[in-house]
């Protein structure tokens, strides 16, 4: 009885490419998950201000504080907005830069989601009245070659979006 070493089978040599390419995603994918604090940690924080601002146009205003202790990276205060007309979707309002130096600072972005078409005219998706925002503060960090965010912190507000 004559021994052969083992050889991989002719039929699964197409798969070492699918294979590869999966194990590599999968690397990818562990590598650049992103780190997540809860903002429990109260020397770091963001607060939404309980009036935001609409103009006749659709421009919207939003403000608060943040504070952050620390940071290797830029840091952002960015915020979204939506309506119970459209509960499912959110709209970016703007981005500001943040200091982190561990004094608490104001923050202030302003934005104008895309207007709509209509039969009467072009309309903002937004109202002026009762709106929900959420302002999150974000750092990208340098992590081998690519800049990760890293959440400093992170608010949910009801607020009123007045007409100005």
């Amino acid at each position: 009885m004559s021994l052969r070493p083992l050889r991989p089978l002719r039929a699964l040599r197409h798969l070492r490419p699918v294979l590869g390419a999966a194990a590599g995603a999968a690397l990818l994918l562990t590598a650049v998950t992103p780190t997540v604090t809860a903002s429990a940690d109260v020397l770091e924080s963001v607060t939404v201000d309980a009036v935001g601002r609409i103009a006749p146009d659709g421009t919207v205003t939003l403000s608060g504080t943040y504070r952050c202790l620390d940071s290797s990276g830029p840091v952002f205060v960015s915020s979204t907005v939506s309506q119970d007309s459209a509960p499912l979707t959110s709209y970016g309002i703007g981005g500001a830069r943040a200091v982190c130096d561990g004094a608490e600072h104001t923050w202030q972005n302003t934005g104008r989601p895309s207007v709509t078409t209509t039969a009467a005219g072009t309309s903002s998706p937004l109202k002026a009245g009762a709106a929900h925002v959420e302002a999150t503060l974000m750092e990208l960090r340098q992590q081998g070659l690519l800049p990760l965010p890293h959440f400093h912190a992170t608010q949910q507000q009801d607020v009123l979006l007045s007409a100005v």
